[in-house]
């Protein structure tokens, strides 16, 4: 079938063939001391930073609204669950 491009029966690629060279050891961190591979860090830190959508300030404000909410109401939750098995417990055994 030659109709369709990258058909079963007709790739539109072929595979490459395994290069017989072989990997240097380390790349570009196997020529750089300690230091070298340090300030790599942090620049790849900051470029990934850059990368990061930040929450305007607004945005910001309703997000610690809702945890803080959510989080009152779940001690409220576990408040009444714990009074009620204490009460629970005294019942059972005096």
């Amino acid at each position: 079938m030659t109709d369709a491009v990258g058909s079963i029966d007709m790739p539109d690629a072929q595979d490459e063939a395994p290069d017989k060279k072989k990997a240097r050891k380390g790349g570009k961190r196997g020529k750089k001391g300690p230091f070298g591979r340090l300030a790599l860090f942090y620049r790849q830190i900051v470029a990934e930073l850059r990368k990061v959508v930040w929450p305007t300030r607004s945005q910001l404000t309703t997000y610690t609204t809702v945890v803080i909410i959510f989080v009152v109401i779940m001690i409220g939750l576990v408040t009444v669950i714990d009074y009620g098995f204490s009460n629970l417990i005294k019942y059972v055994f005096g």
